[in-house]
Parts: C-alpha cells; structure tokens; sequence
C-alpha cells in the first residue's frame, strides 16, 4: 500500500468519526483518550516507523490496534436516529506499547526499585451519625428527581450532589454547622491517630502530612476541616508553631521556608491539598505517616499524595498510610471507582508485558442488525432500514401516547379529587391560621414574648439564642417540642435533605421556617411565615382554580386516538412486504442435491429478489402500485 492511499481492511474506513476526543465525564479514564491521541503522538514522533508499517492513516492504525462496532444512536437533535461507528476494543496491546517505547521511556516503580520506605497501608472505617445515614438516604431521592427531569438543573444538579455526597462522608457539620461534632467521625479517628504518632515521635521529631481536598481554609468565618482539626491538635497538647496549612505558604519562597521546617522537625504536622502539595513538595526525610481524609478523582492524585511519603530521603524504614472511610457514604463508592480506574490503566502502563486485548468498558451502544446487507447495494435494503427506524419510533410514540391516556384516566379517578379535596383543606386552614396569627399580634417596635421548653422569655435576643442552643442540644433526628409562638405551637426538627434546622409552627397547617445562625435574624423568619399565610392562602386558592382546570382540559382529551395511527399502520404494511420480499432464508425441496460451488452469492441473490418487488408509492393519500 502506498502513503496517501486509504486503508479499509476489517471494515473501519469509517473509524474516524466514531472516535473524535470526547469530553472527560465522570468516571471516564486516562486510556479513554487514548486511540486517537496515541495515533498523533506516535505520528508526529514516528512517521517513519508507521510509514514502514504502512500505518500512517489513522484507518490503518485502527484495523490493526482496535475493533470497532456500529451502532444506531439517537441524533443529537433527538428527532432521528444515525449509524455510528466506534471503538469497542483494543487489540496487539503489547506490539502497541513495544512500538511506543521507541520513543517513550516508561518506567514503572517496579523497575527502578529506589531506596524507598517500606508503606504498610491501613484502612480507617468508621460508622456513619443518624444524621449522615439520613442524609444519605435523601441523596437518592434528590438524584432520581434530577434523573426524572423534575428539577431545574440551576437549582440541583448530580454535579452538586456528588460534591454533597463527599462533603458528607468528611464530615456533617459541612452540611450545616450546628449540627453536631461527632465523635465517632473519621475527623476525630484522625486527629486520635495524628495525636498518637505525634507523641510516639517525639524523640526523634518525626512528621505527618494530612491530606483534603475538600473544605480548605478560606478565612471567611464558615467552619471548615483544617480549622477544626488544628483546634483539636492544640487541645491534645500539639504547640501550635508545630502545625502548619499549605496554604498559608503563598509564595514560592515561603514555600521553601515551610518544607524546610518540616524536614528539620520544627513543623511536624502539615495539612494540604493534592493540588498545592502534590507534585514537587520534598519535606519526606522526618515523614512517619500520611492521612488521606478524602479521596481524589484520579489515581495520578493518589499517586502523588503517596509520593510524598514513599520517596528517597525518607530516614525512615517503614511508614504508615493511613485511608480514612466513612461507611455507607461516598467514599466507599469512590475508592471503587478509583480502583477500578486503576486497574484498566495499570494494564497498559506495566513493566510486564500487557494483555493482548481490552474492552473500552466505558463505551456502551446498542447493536445494530442487519448492516451487512448494506454491502448489496440493492435500494430496498436502504428503504428497510428507514423504515425500520421510522416504524420503531412510531411504536414508542404509540406506546407512549398510550401511557398517557392511561396515565389521564388515573388522574381522573384518583388524582384530581384527591389534590382537590387536599388544596381546598389547604385554603380553609391557611385561613384559620391567618385569623389566629392576627389575633396574635406582634408588638410594634417590639417583642411579644416566646415560651420555649415550658420557660416564657420576653426578650427577642434571649428567645434567639435558646433556640440555637436548642438546636445544638438536639441528640437525635427525631423533632421535639420546643414551645409556643403567637398562638401556634413550634416543633424543632433537622433536615436531613436541605442540611439544616426547622422550625415547624403548627397550626391548621404545618408552617416550616428554616433555622439560620443569627439569633434574632431566626425570630424574623417566624414573623415573615405568619406575615406569609394570606399569600400562601391566594395561591392555595389558584392552585384549586388550576386544577378544576386541569381536570376539564383531562376530560376533552382523553380517548382521542393516536394521531400518527395511519402513518404507523401504512409504514407497518410496507415494511411487511419488505420483509418478504428479502428473506434471506433459502427454502430447498427434500432430497434435492445441491451443488454449494453452484449457489448464487448473496448479492446475486438479494438483486434477483428485488426484481419480483412491486414498486410502491403513496398519491393523494391512496396506495398504488405501479
């Protein structure tokens, strides 16, 4: 073959397209990239290698490195359908990777066999608080919400529930800061093991690194981890000029000065993050111990938080790893997840010879029929196929429109009365506790007084902070009685799906009011929910409007038929008649010898069928044969 001429061995002249760079999403890999970025490399650094091996198109490449598999995908405008083509595996790994060290010098740990430290790796599980186990369980429901497409993607989104999620197996108080610090958590199992290794250490001023990439100091005021396990430290008897943030050393020289401290003992306990003290940190000579309290997206951030520790200099023999997981959380589902990242990747980049071939197991496609009989030419076949298409997605749409009309009688049997007879108790009790909340004024330019836990407490200042020191004592998830306001009565609860505390006044109709920090900033958020009733009222009386509505237009629509029922059952004939017409399925009479030398070839066959096809077409709405 020569340079310049198209390759189409094993069918993948069209493989270009099927494997253009996509965007990195969650849980994708490095290896991911790797086919068409690996290509321009070898290109640009070894023209001469792939023109040898006649391999200088990218169709070439591909025939020999990968397997593709087409595939019928939705277009992106979601009004058809379209064949697409793309990697499905990866073949001749070890021919792929004896070709790339030519110009790759891949050296693994396993190879080069440094005087390192020997890391003994130890996993920290500890058990999740009633409030995280709840909080947990309202994660899903948030996620089927945003799955189902009933939340708008600037109010919830999964990209804010993940980060919900792994904010939550670090600690709950990141979810609000008056809930409360949990003992139990991996935060305090860590400054336990960081206090122990401190005063094991001692002698010979040995040193810590702990790393987080989740809630780094940002001296605003706002709680976060490094603060607070700081504060824990100098509780247990850590000096504090013994305990360092990589952030506070912004600059390139104050970064120089802190490493030093480190290496010498006189910091002994330094807190980062994967980004700011990852790659090119070297304070490891004194370094005992590593804590990882959360995880990171991928294993190169893994890799470099170890780096720190299991390096040369390291005077140390042995050091301990220490993996800090909160079950029943994210962090389990993360470390599977890295793991198995991991594990695809170390396939490929490995001392030992790799595995002859691997599945791109993040590439998943439905199959499509049928597409060698494209290969006939015959026009019918391309008339099956869209009629394939079209007639499948004319069933979903009646299937659906089915759906719908079944989904209308439900409404009409069970849903419409029951919302009806709901909102209408709605309005008749917003409108008792409107006529409560006016008989119970509050003073102007004043305090009508609040009774909390059976104590009357006249001051508004005074009623604020015995809330939140109510809400501080709070040991359970179950709510509790606090008192009486202005009529109604107030029960204290937490909010395991917004993270923070309520206040929920109970009248004819339960009225929530979410707690803040600010004492009296909470007593206006009580007045501003009675002040709300007469509007919750007007709307509760629109609603009741709307679905009286609602419940008419159901009635008009309901047993309608499917307005594409002719199109469907019109395409269903033809593509019927197609399928007669090119049955593959040769039928032979018994005891007929048949010479397979003689059989006619599959083109043949589907050409000589197609001649015996009536031709068709559709006039002014009548069929005709021509």
């Amino acid at each position: 073959m020569k340079d310049g001429e198209p390759c189409t061995s094993r069918g993948v002249s069209t493989v270009l397209e099927g494997v253009t760079p996509r965007p990195r999403t969650k849980g994708s890999m490095a290896w991911r990239f790797l086919p068409y970025e690996l290509y321009t490399v070898m290109r640009y650094l070894q023209y001469d290698t792939l023109q040898k091996k006649n391999l200088t198109h990218f169709d070439c490449w591909a025939s020999i490195f990968g397997e593709t598999t087409t595939a019928i995908e939705l277009a992106p405008e979601g009004t058809g359908y379209r064949a697409r083509t793309r990697f499905a595996k990866f073949f001749n790994l070890p021919e792929l990777m004896n070709m790339f060290r030519e110009v790759a010098d891949i050296k693994t740990s396993d190879q080069l066999n440094l005087p390192v430290p020997e890391a003994k790796f130890e996993t920290v599980v500890v058990q999740p608080s009633d409030y995280q186990r709840d909080m947990v369980a309202e994660l899903s429901e948030r996620a089927a919400a945003v799955h189902s497409g009933m939340v708008d993607p600037s109010e919830d989104n999964m990209l804010k529930i993940t980060s919900d999620g792994r904010k939550l197996g670090l600690d709950q108080r990141l979810m609000n800061p008056l809930l409360p610090d949990d003992p139990n958590s991996k935060l305090n199992a860590c400054v336990r093991n960081v206090l122990r290794i401190w005063e094991e250490g001692k002698e010979g001023r040995l040193t810590q690194l702990l790393f987080c990439d989740l809630s780094t100091p940002k001296n605003d005021g706002n709680f976060n981890v490094y603060d607070d396990i700081k504060a824990k430290l100098i509780a247990g008897g850590v000096p504090e000029n013994e305990i360092a943030f990589i952030h506070d050393a912004d600059s390139e020289a104050k970064k120089k000065e802190l490493f030093a401290k480190v290496r010498t003992g006189q910091v002994r306990v330094l807190l980062g993050s994967t980004q700011k003290m990852g790659a090119g940190t070297n304070c490891q000579d004194c370094l005992i111990a590593l804590h990882h309290l959360d995880v990171g997206w991928r294993p190169s951030d893994m890799t470099q938080r170890n780096g720190r520790i299991i390096r040369q200099g390291n005077q140390n023999k042995e050091v301990q790893i220490y993996q800090y997981v909160t079950e029943g959380t994210f962090d389990a589902y993360l470390y599977q997840t890295l793991e198995n990242k991991q594990k695809f990747i170390s396939q490929i980049m490995t001392s030992k010879s790799p595995v002859r071939s691997c599945d791109d197991v993040d590439e998943q496609a439905l199959s499509y029929a049928e597409i060698k009989a494209l290969c006939a030419g015959n026009p019918l076949i391309k008339e099956k196929m869209d009629l394939d298409i079209d007639v499948a997605r004319l069933k979903v749409l009646k299937a659906d429109y089915q759906s719908q009309q079944y989904r209308m009688e439900d409404k009409l049997l069970k849903y419409f009365p029951a919302e009806i007879e709901k909102q209408t108790g709605y309005v008749h009790g917003f409108e008792a506790d409107n006529k409560t909340a006016e008989s119970h004024p509050q003073i102007t330019d004043g305090f009508c007084g609040m009774e909390i836990l059976g104590k009357h407490y006249s001051e508004k200042a005074d009623a604020g902070e015995m809330i939140l020191a109510a809400c501080k004592e709070m040991k359970g998830t179950e709510p509790i009685s606090l008192g009486n306001y202005r009529g109604f009565q107030m029960e204290l609860s937490f909010d395991s799906f917004q993270y923070e505390f309520d206040i929920v006044l109970k009248g004819a109709v339960s009225h929530r009011v979410p707690l803040g920090t600010d004492a009296r900033g909470n007593i206006i958020r009580l007045d501003n929910a009675l002040s709300g009733i007469p509007e919750k009222m007007e709307n509760a009386r629109d609603r009741l409007i709307n679905l009286y509505n609602q419940q008419e237009a159901t009635k008009a629509e309901l047993g309608k038929p499917f307005p594409q029922e002719a199109e469907l059952a019109q395409k269903s004939a033809r593509l019927a008649e197609l399928d007669a017409a090119l049955n593959m399925e040769d039928t032979l009479p018994e005891h007929e010898e048949v010479e397979y030398s003689e059989k006619p070839s599959v083109l043949a066959d589907l050409k000589s069928r197609s001649e015996h096809v009536l031709p068709y077409r559709v006039s002014a709405g009548r069929e005709e044969v021509l």
